[in-house]
């Protein structure tokens, strides 16, 4: 499970989705996310899951990897969904067998949280994580808060701690697995025994991940001074960012998705509520 998850990865690429300015990705996201939360109808939903699913084609990140990363939502994926089907209690009854009450909006609603869940991953992770590195990412965060400096908050610092954390997801993820198989190999059982059990267990993990977390942080602060690191204040950059006309169109595209979301919630007429009521 721990070498599934693929949160803060980066695959090098050369797809439309890769070339877009880590700025506009950012600010594509934060739509797309505003649109996943607004939307209400079932139009608006199937305009999110075309959406996603046309991202996720262009950025030439196979499927394989994407299911990898949804592994360890699929728990939160099915809870929501049966809760959704079986503690709704509105709409029409659909199936009654014993206490098992299924009804039209319990169905209706654990689709739209499946789609929603499913397209607010699938963007954010394509968007910011698989597409786009976290030195790029850390450039493009810093850019767009360069005019919060005015007011004295330390727009590199954030952005060079956010950066710093994306780094070393990976780098503590195997960290764990390495600590885990070591664990085993001493007869430790992780999915076994009791709950207390289990936590005992777990706690042979966290300790020894904890004190490599700390000793990678002072490591990375020895080399930062070694090499003369004092901040943000008068650093250049090797790479420039720059806004192209491209990236103008995936901006002015991901506010006609928000735009278009909004109005379809407005359509008097959902395809879903034809179909289950």
């Amino acid at each position: 499970m721990i070498r599934d998850i693929t949160l803060g990865q980066y695959f090098p690429g050369t797809s439309p989705i890769h070339k877009i300015d880590a700025r506009a990705k950012i600010i594509m996201t934060l739509l797309l996310i505003i649109a996943v939360f607004v939307a209400s109808s079932g139009f608006a939903f199937a305009l999110l899951f075309v959406v996603s699913a046309v991202i996720f084609l262009m950025s030439g990140i196979s499927a394989k990897t994407l299911a990898k990363g949804l592994k360890p939502i699929v728990f939160i994926l099915i809870f929501t969904t049966l809760f959704q089907i079986f503690f709704t209690r509105t709409g029409t009854l659909l199936l009654e067998w014993w206490i098992i009450k299924i009804y039209s909006n319990g169905i209706i609603f654990a689709i739209k949280m499946f789609i929603r869940i499913l397209v607010l991953i699938t963007t954010t992770s394509v968007l910011l994580s698989y597409t786009t590195s976290p030195i790029v990412m850390t450039d493009g965060i810093e850019g767009l808060m360069t005019p919060l400096s005015k007011i004295g908050v330390p727009v590199h610092d954030f952005a060079l701690v956010m950066s710093i954390a994306l780094r070393f997801i990976p780098t503590l993820l195997e960290e764990t697995e390495k600590i885990m198989s070591a664990q085993k190999a001493r007869g430790t059982e992780f999915s076994t025994g009791s709950l207390m059990k289990r936590a005992r267990a777990l706690l042979a993990v966290f300790v020894p991940l904890l004190a490599s977390a700390v000793r990678h942080a002072f490591e990375l602060a020895d080399a930062m001074i070694c090499r003369g690191y004092r901040g943000g204040k008068g650093r250049t950059k090797l790479n420039k960012m720059k806004f192209r006309f491209s990236d103008f169109i995936w901006l002015i595209l991901a506010g006609g998705v928000l735009a278009g979301v909004i109005y379809l919630n407005t359509v008097p007429i959902d395809p879903l509520n034809m179909i289950f009521v």
